[in-house]
C-alpha cells in the first residue's frame, strides 16, 4: 500500500560530543525543540511521538512525555537499533495516513558519560550477558570480527577494500561541520590502524558519543501549507531475525524483501541519487550494497574498487561521513542516515549536497546478539515540491 498524502520533514541533527555529563532527556528534547521550532508548533500542538533510546531508563518514553510537558495522542517506541530511523518512519507513515495523529515527532538519542558504553554492552541483552560479556567477548567489535572473516574467506575481499569505504567516509565527513572526525584519513593510515578484533582494525570501529537526531512526519497538506520542504515515502520495508538457519550472517534481511521494496518504489537501484547504509562496520555497508540489489551477492568488494563512493563521485554514499566518522550516538545512529537523506533530496545538506540529489536509499541494520544483527530496514524516499 503506498504512502499517499505523508510526507516527511524537519531534519535535525543535535552536534555529537565524546563525552557529556547530560542525559538522554536533554538530548532528545533538544532535538524536539528544533524539530518542533522548525515546522512552527508549538509542543502542544504535537500530537504523536516515536522514540528510540538505549539510555533512556529508567524512564520508558511514556515517562518521557512528562519531562517534556507532552500529551500525544500517539505514542511509540522503536527499540531496534540501528534499524529504528526507517522503522520509526513506517509506523508513523502508517498511523498519520489512518488518522490516528496529523504530526508525530520521530525523535532518537543517546547519552554518552564516561564507562556508560561499557555498562551498556554488559547488559545489552541475555545473550551478551551468559554467552559473550563473562567471557572477555565484550562486545560488538569481535562478534563482527567474526563476521567480517567469514566474509573475507568466501568472497575474496581484502581489508583494503573495506579502507575504501572508510577513507570515503572520511572525505565526506571533512565537509560536515558537526562530524567528530575531524582529520583526514588516507588508505596507508586505515590499513595501519592498531588491530582491535582481528580482522577488523581501529577505523572500521564507530566511536561511541552522545548526540540525537529528529524528523516530522505530517500530511501532506500541511506540509504545502507551511512552506516546508518535504520528502515523500517511494516504498519501505523491515525484517527481524532474517536467515535464522545461516551458520554465520553474510547477508541481512533486506535480502528477504528486496523485491517488494523496488517494486514498491516503482523503479530499480539504478535509479538512486544517493544511498546512505547504516555503518557501523564497513563490512556491514559491502553487505548492503549487496542485498539491496546496487550489486550481486559476493560482488560487494568489485564495486567498491569501481566506484567513487564521495559526495562529488559516480556514487555518493554515507555523504554526512556516517557513523565511521560523525560518531555514533547510540541509537541515533539509527536516525543519521535518513536524517541526512532527507536533507539530501530537499536540497538542504548544504555543505555535504549531492548535486541534483532527488531520490536516496537509506537502510538500517541493528541490535546485534551473538552472532548477527537481528533488524533490518530500509527506505526510499524523493523529494517533493511545496
Amino acid at each position: 500500500m503506498p504512502y499517499d498524502g505523508v510526507v516527511l520533514t524537519a531534519p535535525v541533527s543535535v552536534p555529537y560530543v565524546r563525552y557529556t555529563n547530560e542525559t538522554a532527556h536533554w538530548w532528545i528534547a533538544r532535538a524536539l525543540r528544533e524539530a518542533l521550532n522548525v515546522i512552527g508548533m508549538t509542543p502542544q500542538q504535537l500530537d504523536g511521538l516515536s522514540v528510540s533510546s538505549f539510555t533512556l531508563a529508567p524512564d520508558t518514553p511514556v515517562g518521557l512525555t512528562q519531562h517534556l510537558g507532552l500529551s500525544p495522542r500517539w505514542l511509540d517506541t522503536v527499540p531496534m537499533g540501528g534499524a529504528c530511523g526507517v522503522a520509526a518512519l513506517r509506523r508513523a507513515a502508517r498511523a498519520v495516513q489512518c488518522g490516528d495523529a496529523n504530526v508525530i515527532a520521530c525523535v532518537s538519542g543517546d547519552t554518552n558519560r564516561i564507562d556508560s558504553f561499557r555498562t551498556l554492552l554488559s547488559a545489552f541483552s541475555r545473550f551478551s550477558m551468559d554467552a559473550t560479556f563473562p567471557y572477555g567477548f565484550g562486545g560488538p567489535n569481535a562478534s563482527f570480527a567474526l563476521l567480517q572473516d567469514a566474509y573475507m574467506q568466501q568472497f575474496g575481499a581484502t581489508r583494503e577494500d573495506f579502507g575504501r569505504i572508510a577513507v570515503a567516509q572520511r572525505a565526506n565527513a571533512l565537509k560536515n561541520p558537526q562530524a567528530i572526525m575531524k582529520k583526514p584519513l588516507s588508505l596507508d593510515q586505515y590499513l595501519e590502524g592498531r588491530m582491535i578484533s582481528d580482522p577488523i582494525g581501529l577505523f572500521d570501529c564507530v566511536m561511541p558519543c552522545a548526540g540525537a537526531e529528529a524528523f516530522v512526519v505530517m500530511r501532506e497538506e500541511m506540509a504545502v501549507a507551511k512552506g516546508l520542504p518535504f520528502a515523500r515515502i517511494s516504498a519501505t520495508i523491515e525484517r527481524t531475525n532474517a536467515f535464522p538457519e545461516d551458520p554465520m550472517q553474510l547477508r541481512g534481511g533486506w535480502a528477504v524483501d528486496v523485491d517488494e521494496l523496488w517494486q514498491m518504489a516503482g523503479h530499480g537501484p539504478d535509479e538512486i541519487d544517493v544511498l546512505q547504509t547504516y555503518d557501523d562496520y564497513p563490512v556491514i555497508c559491502m553487505m548492503q550494497f549487496e542485498d539491496l540489489g546496487f550489486c550481486a551477492k559476493g560482488e560487494g568488494a568489485e564495486f567498491v574498487r569501481r566506484h567513487d563512493l564521495t559526495i562529488g563521485g559516480d556514487f555518493p554514499h554515507n555523504t554526512s561521513g556516517g557513523q565511521l566518522s560523525v560518531g555514533q550516538a547510540g541509537a541515533a545512529g539509527g536516525y543519521l542516515g535518513l536524517v541526512e537523506a532527507l536533507r539530501q533530496v530537499t536540497g538542504t545538506a548544504g555543505p555535504t549536497q549531492v548535486e541534483g540529489a532527488r531520490r536516496a536509499a537509506v537502510s538500517g541494520f541493528g541490535v546485534i546478539n551473538y552472532d548477527r544483527g537481528l533488524c533490518s530496514s530500509a527506505a526510499v524516499i524523493e523529494g517533493g515540491t511545496t
